[in-house]
Protein backbone atom coordinates (compact mmCIF):
# COMPACT_ATOMS: atom_id res chain seq x y z
CA UNK A 1 0.00 0.00 0.00
CA UNK A 2 3.06 2.17 -0.07
CA UNK A 3 2.00 3.30 -3.58
CA UNK A 4 -1.08 4.90 -2.02
CA UNK A 5 -0.47 8.28 -0.47
CA UNK A 6 -2.96 9.44 2.13
CA UNK A 7 -3.38 12.99 3.06
CA UNK A 8 -2.10 14.16 6.35
CA UNK A 9 -5.60 14.65 7.76
CA UNK A 10 -6.77 11.21 6.66
CA UNK A 11 -3.65 9.53 8.02
CA UNK A 12 -3.97 11.33 11.34
CA UNK A 13 -7.64 10.39 11.72
CA UNK A 14 -6.92 6.81 10.68
CA UNK A 15 -4.19 6.48 13.31
CA UNK A 16 -6.51 7.85 15.99
CA UNK A 17 -9.22 5.46 14.93
CA UNK A 18 -6.81 2.49 15.10
CA UNK A 19 -5.65 3.45 18.63
CA UNK A 20 -9.26 3.76 19.76
CA UNK A 21 -10.07 0.31 18.36
CA UNK A 22 -7.07 -1.13 20.22
CA UNK A 23 -8.16 0.45 23.52
CA UNK A 24 -11.73 -0.74 22.95
CA UNK A 25 -10.44 -4.28 22.43
CA UNK A 26 -8.47 -4.17 25.71
CA UNK A 27 -11.42 -2.67 27.61
CA UNK A 28 -13.72 -5.28 26.12
CA UNK A 29 -11.38 -8.02 27.38
CA UNK A 30 -11.44 -6.55 30.91
CA UNK A 31 -15.22 -6.30 30.86
CA UNK A 32 -15.61 -9.87 29.67
CA UNK A 33 -13.05 -11.44 32.08
CA UNK A 34 -13.44 -9.07 35.00
CA UNK A 35 -9.64 -8.87 35.30
CA UNK A 36 -7.40 -6.00 34.50
CA UNK A 37 -4.40 -8.39 34.52
CA UNK A 38 -5.11 -11.51 32.47
CA UNK A 39 -1.55 -12.59 31.70
CA UNK A 40 2.02 -11.87 32.64
CA UNK A 41 2.15 -9.55 29.62
CA UNK A 42 -0.39 -7.22 31.23
CA UNK A 43 1.54 -6.76 34.53
CA UNK A 44 4.17 -9.37 35.44
CA UNK A 45 4.52 -8.33 39.09
CA UNK A 46 0.81 -8.27 39.85
CA UNK A 47 0.16 -11.42 37.82
CA UNK A 48 2.71 -13.62 39.63
CA UNK A 49 2.00 -12.10 43.06
CA UNK A 50 -1.73 -12.77 42.65
CA UNK A 51 -0.98 -16.29 41.38
CA UNK A 52 1.07 -16.99 44.56
CA UNK A 53 -1.68 -15.63 46.82
CA UNK A 54 -4.36 -17.64 45.02
CA UNK A 55 -2.20 -20.76 45.21
CA UNK A 56 -1.85 -20.43 49.00
CA UNK A 57 -5.56 -19.72 49.31
CA UNK A 58 -6.22 -22.91 47.33
CA UNK A 59 -3.95 -24.94 49.62
CA UNK A 60 -5.69 -23.56 52.71
CA UNK A 61 -9.05 -24.25 51.13
CA UNK A 62 -8.10 -27.92 50.79
CA UNK A 63 -7.11 -27.95 54.48
CA UNK A 64 -10.55 -26.57 55.27
CA UNK A 65 -12.03 -29.85 54.06
CA UNK A 66 -9.74 -31.76 56.41
CA UNK A 67 -10.74 -29.48 59.30
CA UNK A 68 -14.42 -29.93 58.51
CA UNK A 69 -13.98 -33.72 58.53
CA UNK A 70 -12.00 -33.47 61.77
CA UNK A 71 -14.75 -31.45 63.41
CA UNK A 72 -17.31 -34.05 62.37
CA UNK A 73 -15.08 -36.83 63.73
CA UNK A 74 -14.84 -35.06 67.09
CA UNK A 75 -18.59 -34.42 67.06
CA UNK A 76 -19.18 -38.12 66.39
CA UNK A 77 -16.98 -39.01 69.37
CA UNK A 78 -18.78 -36.43 71.48
CA UNK A 79 -22.12 -37.92 70.44
CA UNK A 80 -20.82 -41.29 71.61
CA UNK A 81 -19.64 -39.87 74.94
CA UNK A 82 -22.99 -38.15 75.46
CA UNK A 83 -24.82 -41.42 74.91
CA UNK A 84 -22.32 -43.32 77.08
CA UNK A 85 -22.86 -40.77 79.85
CA UNK A 86 -26.61 -41.31 79.69
CA UNK A 87 -26.00 -45.06 79.64
CA UNK A 88 -23.82 -44.83 82.77
CA UNK A 89 -26.44 -42.69 84.47
CA UNK A 90 -28.99 -45.41 83.69
CA UNK A 91 -26.62 -48.00 85.18
CA UNK A 92 -26.25 -45.80 88.25
CA UNK A 93 -30.02 -45.48 88.51
CA UNK A 94 -30.38 -49.27 88.23
CA UNK A 95 -27.98 -49.84 91.11
CA UNK A 96 -29.69 -47.23 93.27
CA UNK A 97 -33.03 -48.85 92.59
CA UNK A 98 -31.55 -52.19 93.65
CA UNK A 99 -30.20 -50.66 96.84
CA UNK A 100 -33.55 -49.14 97.74
CA UNK A 101 -35.43 -52.36 97.10
CA UNK A 102 -35.99 -54.38 100.29
CA UNK A 103 -38.50 -56.94 98.98
CA UNK A 104 -36.66 -59.87 100.56
CA UNK A 105 -38.67 -63.06 100.97
CA UNK A 106 -39.53 -64.39 104.43
CA UNK A 107 -40.93 -67.50 106.14
CA UNK A 108 -42.55 -67.74 109.59
CA UNK A 109 -41.74 -71.09 111.22
CA UNK A 110 -43.40 -72.74 114.17
CA UNK A 111 -41.13 -74.06 116.91
CA UNK A 112 -41.61 -77.80 117.45
CA UNK A 113 -41.77 -79.48 120.89
CA UNK A 114 -39.17 -81.62 122.62
CA UNK A 115 -36.23 -80.10 120.75
CA UNK A 116 -32.75 -80.94 122.05
CA UNK A 117 -29.20 -79.73 121.58
CA UNK A 118 -28.61 -82.67 119.22
CA UNK A 119 -31.17 -81.28 116.73
CA UNK A 120 -30.22 -78.41 114.41
CA UNK A 121 -31.68 -75.68 112.19
CA UNK A 122 -29.49 -75.60 109.04
CA UNK A 123 -28.96 -72.76 106.52
CA UNK A 124 -27.50 -73.35 103.06
CA UNK A 125 -27.53 -71.39 99.80
CA UNK A 126 -28.62 -67.77 99.53
CA UNK A 127 -25.80 -65.44 100.57
CA UNK A 128 -24.37 -68.18 102.82
CA UNK A 129 -23.09 -70.38 100.03
CA UNK A 130 -22.66 -74.13 99.76
CA UNK A 131 -21.18 -74.64 103.24
CA UNK A 132 -24.10 -75.15 105.65
CA UNK A 133 -24.35 -73.30 108.96
CA UNK A 134 -26.11 -75.16 111.78
CA UNK A 135 -27.79 -73.75 114.86
CA UNK A 136 -28.59 -76.09 117.78
CA UNK A 137 -32.31 -76.04 118.64
CA UNK A 138 -31.84 -76.90 122.33
CA UNK A 139 -29.39 -76.38 125.18
CA UNK A 140 -27.67 -79.20 127.06
CA UNK A 141 -27.92 -79.65 130.84
CA UNK A 142 -25.26 -77.90 132.94
CA UNK A 143 -23.93 -78.81 136.40
CA UNK A 144 -23.89 -76.24 139.17
CA UNK A 145 -20.89 -75.02 141.19
CA UNK A 146 -20.64 -75.27 145.05
CA UNK A 147 -20.36 -72.26 147.31
CA UNK A 148 -16.87 -70.90 148.07
CA UNK A 149 -16.38 -69.68 151.71
CA UNK A 150 -14.91 -66.25 152.34
CA UNK A 151 -12.00 -65.25 154.62
CA UNK A 152 -12.51 -63.47 157.99
CA UNK A 153 -11.22 -60.01 158.74
CA UNK A 154 -7.76 -59.61 160.30
CA UNK A 155 -7.58 -56.88 162.99
CA UNK A 156 -4.74 -54.38 162.92
CA UNK A 157 -2.22 -53.64 165.70
CA UNK A 158 -2.41 -50.53 167.86
CA UNK A 159 0.52 -48.14 168.04
CA UNK A 160 3.04 -48.43 170.92
CA UNK A 161 3.85 -44.94 172.23
CA UNK A 162 7.39 -43.64 171.86
CA UNK A 163 8.69 -41.63 174.83
CA UNK A 164 11.83 -40.17 176.42
CA UNK A 165 12.49 -39.00 180.00
CA UNK A 166 14.30 -35.84 180.96
CA UNK A 167 15.40 -34.08 184.24
CA UNK A 168 13.32 -33.70 187.37
CA UNK A 169 12.36 -30.09 188.10
CA UNK A 170 11.36 -29.60 191.71
CA UNK A 171 9.70 -26.26 191.03
CA UNK A 172 9.31 -23.46 188.47
CA UNK A 173 12.55 -21.86 189.69
CA UNK A 174 14.49 -24.86 188.35
CA UNK A 175 12.99 -24.19 184.93
CA UNK A 176 13.72 -20.45 185.10
CA UNK A 177 17.32 -21.29 185.93
CA UNK A 178 17.71 -22.60 182.34
CA UNK A 179 17.09 -19.09 180.98
CA UNK A 180 18.06 -18.99 177.28
CA UNK A 181 18.34 -22.78 176.87
CA UNK A 182 16.38 -24.40 174.00
CA UNK A 183 15.26 -27.90 173.10
CA UNK A 184 13.66 -29.16 169.83
CA UNK A 185 11.83 -32.44 169.15
CA UNK A 186 11.42 -33.71 165.58
CA UNK A 187 9.32 -36.59 164.22
CA UNK A 188 9.34 -36.67 160.43
CA UNK A 189 7.97 -33.30 159.30
CA UNK A 190 6.51 -32.47 162.72
CA UNK A 191 8.61 -30.28 165.07
CA UNK A 192 8.09 -28.57 168.46
CA UNK A 193 10.54 -26.22 170.26
CA UNK A 194 10.77 -24.79 173.81
CA UNK A 195 13.10 -21.96 174.87
CA UNK A 196 13.38 -21.27 178.64
CA UNK A 197 13.06 -17.72 179.97
CA UNK A 198 13.66 -15.97 183.31
CA UNK A 199 9.95 -16.29 184.15
CA UNK A 200 9.37 -19.77 182.67
CA UNK A 201 7.83 -22.61 184.65
CA UNK A 202 6.87 -26.26 184.19
CA UNK A 203 3.48 -25.24 182.76
CA UNK A 204 5.27 -23.35 179.99
CA UNK A 205 7.22 -26.51 179.04
CA UNK A 206 4.02 -28.57 178.89
CA UNK A 207 2.21 -25.90 176.83
CA UNK A 208 5.07 -25.44 174.36
CA UNK A 209 5.88 -29.10 173.77
CA UNK A 210 2.33 -30.55 173.78
CA UNK A 211 1.54 -29.96 170.04
CA UNK A 212 2.02 -31.59 166.63
CA UNK A 213 1.57 -35.08 168.09
CA UNK A 214 3.97 -34.56 171.01
CA UNK A 215 2.88 -34.67 174.71
CA UNK A 216 5.01 -33.20 177.60
CA UNK A 217 4.12 -34.17 181.22
CA UNK A 218 5.59 -33.91 184.74
CA UNK A 219 5.03 -36.70 187.31
CA UNK A 220 4.60 -36.14 191.05
CA UNK A 221 8.31 -35.91 191.56
CA UNK A 222 8.64 -33.30 188.79
CA UNK A 223 10.25 -35.64 186.21
CA UNK A 224 9.76 -34.42 182.59
CA UNK A 225 8.58 -37.00 180.02
CA UNK A 226 8.02 -36.32 176.26
CA UNK A 227 6.08 -38.94 174.21
CA UNK A 228 4.17 -39.63 170.99
CA UNK A 229 1.01 -41.71 171.13
CA UNK A 230 1.27 -42.72 167.41
CA UNK A 231 4.46 -44.68 168.04
CA UNK A 232 6.52 -42.63 165.56
CA UNK A 233 10.13 -42.31 166.74
CA UNK A 234 11.49 -38.82 167.38
CA UNK A 235 14.75 -37.07 168.10
CA UNK A 236 15.78 -34.31 170.52
CA UNK A 237 18.34 -31.67 169.63
CA UNK A 238 20.06 -28.48 170.79
CA UNK A 239 20.58 -28.09 174.56
CA UNK A 240 19.42 -31.59 175.44
CA UNK A 241 21.85 -32.09 178.28
CA UNK A 242 20.34 -29.11 180.14
CA UNK A 243 16.90 -30.78 179.99
CA UNK A 244 18.17 -34.27 180.79
CA UNK A 245 17.66 -35.98 177.41
CA UNK A 246 20.88 -37.88 177.10
CA UNK A 247 20.01 -39.88 173.91
CA UNK A 248 19.18 -38.26 170.59
CA UNK A 249 16.55 -40.82 169.47
CA UNK A 250 13.99 -43.12 171.02
CA UNK A 251 13.43 -46.66 169.66
CA UNK A 252 10.73 -48.04 171.86
CA UNK A 253 7.75 -46.86 169.78
CA UNK A 254 5.84 -48.88 167.12
CA UNK A 255 3.40 -47.33 164.63
CA UNK A 256 -0.12 -48.75 164.33
CA UNK A 257 -0.77 -51.24 161.50
CA UNK A 258 -4.16 -51.50 159.70
CA UNK A 259 -6.03 -54.80 159.59
CA UNK A 260 -7.47 -56.51 156.46
CA UNK A 261 -11.23 -56.61 155.81
CA UNK A 262 -13.15 -59.82 155.48
CA UNK A 263 -13.49 -61.31 151.95
CA UNK A 264 -16.96 -62.66 151.18
CA UNK A 265 -17.32 -66.09 149.59
CA UNK A 266 -19.28 -66.93 146.39
CA UNK A 267 -22.67 -68.56 146.61
CA UNK A 268 -23.42 -71.88 144.96
CA UNK A 269 -24.61 -71.79 141.31
CA UNK A 270 -27.35 -74.30 140.55
CA UNK A 271 -27.18 -76.39 137.35
CA UNK A 272 -29.67 -76.14 134.48
CA UNK A 273 -31.73 -78.87 132.91
CA UNK A 274 -31.66 -79.60 129.14
CA UNK A 275 -34.37 -77.69 127.23
CA UNK A 276 -35.39 -76.52 123.75
CA UNK A 277 -34.59 -72.91 122.86
CA UNK A 278 -37.32 -70.30 122.82
CA UNK A 279 -38.13 -68.10 119.83
CA UNK A 280 -36.40 -65.11 121.42
CA UNK A 281 -33.28 -67.17 122.15
CA UNK A 282 -33.11 -68.33 118.53
CA UNK A 283 -33.74 -64.77 117.24
CA UNK A 284 -30.87 -63.43 119.36
CA UNK A 285 -28.52 -66.26 118.33
CA UNK A 286 -29.31 -65.98 114.59
CA UNK A 287 -28.94 -62.20 114.46
CA UNK A 288 -25.58 -62.29 116.27
CA UNK A 289 -24.08 -65.30 114.51
CA UNK A 290 -20.94 -64.24 112.60
CA UNK A 291 -21.72 -66.47 109.61
CA UNK A 292 -25.36 -65.39 109.33
CA UNK A 293 -25.18 -61.69 110.13
CA UNK A 294 -26.18 -59.64 107.08
CA UNK A 295 -27.24 -62.78 105.19
CA UNK A 296 -30.43 -63.69 107.09
CA UNK A 297 -32.48 -61.75 109.60
CA UNK A 298 -34.65 -63.26 112.36
CA UNK A 299 -37.54 -61.83 114.37
CA UNK A 300 -40.38 -62.97 116.63
CA UNK A 301 -43.61 -63.18 114.63
CA UNK A 302 -46.27 -63.68 117.30
CA UNK A 303 -44.50 -66.69 118.74
CA UNK A 304 -43.14 -67.94 115.41
CA UNK A 305 -39.57 -67.66 114.18
CA UNK A 306 -39.62 -65.32 111.20
CA UNK A 307 -36.58 -65.71 108.91
CA UNK A 308 -35.82 -63.22 106.12
CA UNK A 309 -33.57 -64.25 103.22
CA UNK A 310 -31.30 -61.23 102.57
CA UNK A 311 -30.20 -62.53 99.17
CA UNK A 312 -31.21 -62.81 95.55
CA UNK A 313 -30.53 -66.57 95.74
CA UNK A 314 -32.77 -69.31 97.08
CA UNK A 315 -32.13 -70.21 100.75
CA UNK A 316 -32.49 -73.85 101.84
CA UNK A 317 -33.61 -74.57 105.40
CA UNK A 318 -32.72 -77.86 107.04
CA UNK A 319 -34.57 -79.16 110.09
CA UNK A 320 -37.86 -77.60 108.91
CA UNK A 321 -40.79 -79.62 107.65
CA UNK A 322 -42.71 -78.82 104.47
CA UNK A 323 -45.55 -77.26 106.50
CA UNK A 324 -43.16 -74.85 108.26
CA UNK A 325 -42.51 -76.59 111.59
CA UNK A 326 -38.99 -76.61 113.01
CA UNK A 327 -38.46 -80.28 113.96
CA UNK A 328 -34.69 -80.61 113.64
CA UNK A 329 -34.96 -83.66 111.38
CA UNK A 330 -36.49 -82.74 107.99
CA UNK A 331 -34.14 -82.11 105.05
CA UNK A 332 -34.77 -80.22 101.82
CA UNK A 333 -38.43 -79.67 102.65
CA UNK A 334 -38.46 -75.89 103.07
CA UNK A 335 -36.98 -73.07 101.01
CA UNK A 336 -37.13 -69.25 100.94
CA UNK A 337 -36.99 -67.57 97.52
CA UNK A 338 -34.48 -64.86 96.71
CA UNK A 339 -35.13 -61.21 95.90
CA UNK A 340 -36.39 -61.30 92.30
CA UNK A 341 -36.36 -57.51 91.89
CA UNK A 342 -32.63 -57.23 92.59
CA UNK A 343 -31.97 -60.30 90.41
CA UNK A 344 -33.77 -58.70 87.44
CA UNK A 345 -31.93 -55.42 88.01
CA UNK A 346 -28.63 -57.28 87.77
CA UNK A 347 -29.62 -58.48 84.27
CA UNK A 348 -30.66 -54.94 83.35
CA UNK A 349 -27.29 -53.62 84.51
CA UNK A 350 -25.47 -56.15 82.32
CA UNK A 351 -27.51 -55.16 79.27
CA UNK A 352 -26.70 -51.50 79.82
CA UNK A 353 -23.01 -52.33 80.24
CA UNK A 354 -23.00 -54.26 76.93
CA UNK A 355 -24.74 -51.34 75.22
CA UNK A 356 -21.97 -49.04 76.45
CA UNK A 357 -19.34 -50.92 74.42
CA UNK A 358 -21.58 -50.92 71.34
CA UNK A 359 -22.06 -47.17 71.59
CA UNK A 360 -18.30 -46.76 71.72
CA UNK A 361 -17.81 -48.97 68.64
CA UNK A 362 -20.41 -47.06 66.59
CA UNK A 363 -19.07 -43.54 67.25
CA UNK A 364 -16.94 -43.37 64.09
CA UNK A 365 -16.80 -40.87 61.21
CA UNK A 366 -15.02 -41.37 57.90
CA UNK A 367 -13.33 -44.50 59.24
CA UNK A 368 -11.91 -42.86 62.39
CA UNK A 369 -13.28 -43.72 65.82
CA UNK A 370 -11.71 -41.71 68.61
CA UNK A 371 -13.55 -43.77 71.24
CA UNK A 372 -11.67 -46.88 70.08
CA UNK A 373 -8.35 -45.14 70.65
CA UNK A 374 -7.79 -44.01 67.03
CA UNK A 375 -5.62 -40.93 66.49
CA UNK A 376 -6.96 -37.97 64.50
CA UNK A 377 -4.32 -35.64 63.00
CA UNK A 378 -5.50 -32.27 61.65
CA UNK A 379 -3.07 -30.00 59.77
CA UNK A 380 -3.66 -26.26 60.03
CA UNK A 381 -1.23 -24.72 57.50
CA UNK A 382 0.04 -25.50 54.02
CA UNK A 383 3.58 -26.25 55.23
CA UNK A 384 2.45 -28.85 57.81
CA UNK A 385 4.26 -27.10 60.67
CA UNK A 386 1.02 -26.45 62.57
CA UNK A 387 -1.19 -29.41 63.48
CA UNK A 388 -3.00 -31.15 66.33
CA UNK A 389 -3.20 -34.82 67.32
CA UNK A 390 -6.49 -35.77 68.96
CA UNK A 391 -6.81 -39.02 70.90
CA UNK A 392 -8.35 -40.39 74.09
CA UNK A 393 -6.45 -40.08 77.36
CA UNK A 394 -3.86 -42.80 77.64
CA UNK A 395 -4.66 -43.78 74.03
CA UNK A 396 -7.21 -46.22 75.48
CA UNK A 397 -10.60 -47.13 74.10
CA UNK A 398 -13.64 -45.93 76.02
CA UNK A 399 -15.24 -49.22 77.03
CA UNK A 400 -16.44 -51.06 80.13
CA UNK A 401 -13.05 -52.68 80.71
CA UNK A 402 -10.99 -49.48 80.57
CA UNK A 403 -13.63 -47.65 82.63
CA UNK A 404 -13.05 -50.30 85.33
CA UNK A 405 -16.65 -51.50 85.30
CA UNK A 406 -17.46 -55.03 86.40
CA UNK A 407 -17.39 -57.29 83.36
CA UNK A 408 -20.15 -59.59 84.56
CA UNK A 409 -22.51 -58.62 87.37
CA UNK A 410 -24.31 -61.59 88.92
CA UNK A 411 -27.49 -61.40 90.94
CA UNK A 412 -25.53 -62.52 94.00
CA UNK A 413 -23.39 -59.38 93.75
CA UNK A 414 -26.48 -57.36 94.66
CA UNK A 415 -27.24 -59.33 97.85
CA UNK A 416 -25.83 -56.70 100.22
CA UNK A 417 -26.07 -52.93 100.28
CA UNK A 418 -22.30 -52.78 100.79
CA UNK A 419 -21.78 -54.76 97.57
CA UNK A 420 -24.10 -52.42 95.65
CA UNK A 421 -22.23 -49.41 97.04
CA UNK A 422 -19.01 -50.87 95.60
CA UNK A 423 -20.55 -51.02 92.11
CA UNK A 424 -21.99 -47.52 92.54
CA UNK A 425 -18.45 -46.28 93.23
CA UNK A 426 -17.29 -48.00 90.02
CA UNK A 427 -20.00 -46.32 87.94
CA UNK A 428 -19.28 -42.95 89.56
CA UNK A 429 -15.61 -43.31 88.68
CA UNK A 430 -16.55 -44.25 85.09
CA UNK A 431 -18.82 -41.21 84.83
CA UNK A 432 -16.01 -38.94 86.01
CA UNK A 433 -13.66 -40.46 83.42
CA UNK A 434 -16.18 -40.06 80.57
CA UNK A 435 -16.98 -36.48 81.55
CA UNK A 436 -13.28 -35.66 81.73
CA UNK A 437 -12.76 -37.14 78.25
CA UNK A 438 -15.75 -35.20 76.90
CA UNK A 439 -14.23 -32.03 78.32
CA UNK A 440 -10.91 -32.81 76.60
CA UNK A 441 -12.65 -33.43 73.24
CA UNK A 442 -14.62 -30.23 73.73
CA UNK A 443 -11.37 -28.31 74.16
CA UNK A 444 -9.96 -29.95 71.01
CA UNK A 445 -13.11 -29.11 69.08
CA UNK A 446 -12.86 -25.48 70.17
CA UNK A 447 -9.25 -25.35 68.93
CA UNK A 448 -10.14 -26.83 65.52
CA UNK A 449 -13.15 -24.53 65.10
CA UNK A 450 -11.04 -21.50 65.97
CA UNK A 451 -8.44 -22.55 63.40
CA UNK A 452 -11.21 -23.15 60.86
CA UNK A 453 -12.53 -19.63 61.37
CA UNK A 454 -8.97 -18.29 61.18
CA UNK A 455 -8.31 -20.20 57.95
CA UNK A 456 -11.53 -18.91 56.41
CA UNK A 457 -10.47 -15.37 57.21
CA UNK A 458 -6.98 -16.02 55.81
CA UNK A 459 -8.40 -17.41 52.55
CA UNK A 460 -10.62 -14.36 52.21
CA UNK A 461 -7.64 -12.08 52.88
CA UNK A 462 -5.46 -13.87 50.32
CA UNK A 463 -8.16 -13.91 47.64
CA UNK A 464 -9.02 -10.28 48.29
CA UNK A 465 -5.37 -9.32 48.04
CA UNK A 466 -5.02 -11.24 44.77
CA UNK A 467 -8.18 -9.61 43.47
CA UNK A 468 -6.87 -6.17 44.32
CA UNK A 469 -3.89 -6.88 42.08
CA UNK A 470 -5.77 -8.37 39.09
CA UNK A 471 -9.47 -7.54 39.16
CA UNK A 472 -10.81 -4.73 37.05
CA UNK A 473 -13.05 -1.92 38.22
CA UNK A 474 -16.12 -2.74 36.17
CA UNK A 475 -17.66 0.69 36.63
CA UNK A 476 -14.49 2.38 35.42
CA UNK A 477 -14.08 -0.01 32.48
CA UNK A 478 -17.72 0.52 31.43
CA UNK A 479 -17.18 4.28 31.51
CA UNK A 480 -13.99 3.82 29.48
CA UNK A 481 -15.89 1.78 26.90
CA UNK A 482 -18.51 4.48 26.51
CA UNK A 483 -15.79 7.11 26.13
CA UNK A 484 -13.98 5.00 23.55
CA UNK A 485 -17.16 4.38 21.59
CA UNK A 486 -17.74 8.15 21.50
CA UNK A 487 -14.17 8.71 20.45
CA UNK A 488 -14.52 6.06 17.72
CA UNK A 489 -17.65 7.68 16.43
CA UNK A 490 -15.97 11.10 16.33
CA UNK A 491 -12.86 9.65 14.65
CA UNK A 492 -15.04 7.97 12.01
CA UNK A 493 -16.84 11.25 11.35
CA UNK A 494 -13.56 13.19 11.10
CA UNK A 495 -12.09 10.58 8.76
CA UNK A 496 -15.17 10.84 6.61
CA UNK A 497 -14.82 14.62 6.48
CA UNK A 498 -11.14 14.31 5.49
CA UNK A 499 -12.07 11.95 2.69
CA UNK A 500 -14.76 14.36 1.48
CA UNK A 501 -12.07 17.04 1.21
CA UNK A 502 -10.10 14.79 -1.10
CA UNK A 503 -13.22 14.10 -3.15
CA UNK A 504 -13.51 17.85 -3.91
CA UNK A 505 -10.50 17.50 -6.24
CA UNK A 506 -12.36 14.70 -8.04
CA UNK A 507 -15.24 17.06 -8.66
CA UNK A 508 -12.89 19.46 -10.38
CA UNK A 509 -11.70 16.71 -12.72
CA UNK A 510 -15.21 16.01 -13.80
Amino acid sequence: MAEINLSKAVRSNLSSLQNTAQLMSKTSDRLSTGNKVNSALDNPTNFFTAASLNSRAGDLNQLMDSMANGIKTIEAANNGLTSITKNLESMQSTLRQARQDKSFQTASLEIGTGLTSAQNLTFEGGAIGSTPITIALGSAATTGTPAVPGTPAVPGAAATPASADGLTFADDAAVAALDGKKITFTAGSETVTFTAGAASGKADIEAALSSNGFTATFDASGKLTVSRADGVNFTASDDVADFGFTTAATTNGVAATPGTPAVPGTPAVPGTAAAGKTVDQLVNELNNHAGLKGKVRASNDNGKLRIENLSTQELNLGGVSANGVIDGTSTGANKIDGNKVRSDLANQFNELRDQLDKLSDDASFNGINLLRGDKLKITFNETGTSSIDIQTKGEEAVNAGNLKLTTTLTAKDLDSDAGIDTFLDQVKGALNSVRSQASAFGSNLSIVQNRQDFTKAMINTLETGAGNLTLADMNQEAANMMALQTRQSLASSTLSMANQADQGVLQLLR
